[in-house]
């Protein structure tokens, strides 16, 4: 046996047997809307998110596709259907509403991100990385945005780009990934609530790795990340995402969708790392 093949053996050991460290839950006030799936419940999640018309027809029309979907049946894997009015489809830690920085995070959740790993007195010592922070179903927090908008990079969460840059997300928002794609690409579409925006200009190379850290907290809730990610013709860019749940007896919907569009010569070096 190789050398190479005997360290893989033995780091995929480690993991496995292993406790998992990432299943503890965060006691935060949170607002959670009613579980079930209909139009109101569609409704709903726009109004909350102050949404244009243009993006709650963008949600309506997936919603109504999806209705005509059936579930995949995936070959080799056996488990329990979820029941898909038996979730919420909304919950958002209850804080202040636009941070102007990391310090203004809840400090419970600076607590839990300290026990994720991503320390939030790092994350303010880093120059070289930006964080997106999405627990549940929003984006609580986002760094060095200003530094990255003096190259003309946007990095926010989808929820600021439809407000603040509806023509670039109009315009690709399911370029990639079209809503009629499959079952779940419908319904991600018809509930995403946030997730990641990314875009970088034409010939700029991104000074700073990037990086999305999605944290499902509540129990009885789905997540349903959405990430988009623009490079623009000759850009550069290297992108991180990470997600961890806490362990509970009943199991948690996470149906995302990643869309990342490269024109041309750009380069996006993507990686996820998913520990449930």
């Amino acid at each position: 046996m190789t050398d190479k093949k005997k360290s893989e053996e033995q780091l995929l050991e480690e993991v496995t047997s292993s406790e998992y460290k990432y299943g503890f839950t965060t006691d935060i006030e949170s607002d959670t809307i009613q579980k079930g799936l209909s139009e109101e419940t569609i409704r709903i999640i726009s109004k909350k998110k102050n949404e244009p018309d243009w993006m709650l027809e963008y949600r309506l029309n997936a919603y109504r596709a999806w209705l005509e979907m059936e579930e995949p049946d995936w070959a080799n894997i056996s488990y329990e259907k979820p029941n898909y009015q038996d979730i919420s489809y909304f919950s958002a830690p209850k804080q202040k509403p636009v941070l102007d920085s990391l310090d203004d995070l809840d400090p419970e959740m600076k607590k839990t991100f300290d026990k994720l790993g991503i320390s939030i007195d790092e994350q303010n010592r880093l120059a070289n990385v930006a964080v997106d922070i999405v627990m549940d179903s929003v984006s609580v927090a986002t760094s060095f945005k200003k530094t990255l908008a003096e190259k003309g990079i946007i990095f926010c969460s989808i929820s600021d780009a439809i407000q603040k840059h509806p023509v670039l997300v109009k315009k690709y928002l399911g370029s990639v990934v079209p809503l009629r794609d499959n079952y779940f690409s419908a319904l991600n579409s018809a509930v995403f609530s946030d997730g990641s925006f990314c875009y970088i200009p034409k010939g700029v190379a991104c000074p700073m790795e990037l990086s999305t850290y999605f944290r499902i907290n509540e129990a009885g809730t789905g997540q349903f990340e959405r990430t988009l990610l623009i490079a623009d013709e000759g850009s550069q860019v290297s992108y991180l995402e990470g997600c961890t749940a806490p362990m509970r007896d009943e199991n948690q919907l996470h149906a995302a969708v990643v869309e990342l569009v490269a024109l041309d010569s750009a380069d996006i070096k993507y990686s996820t790392v998913q520990n449930w």
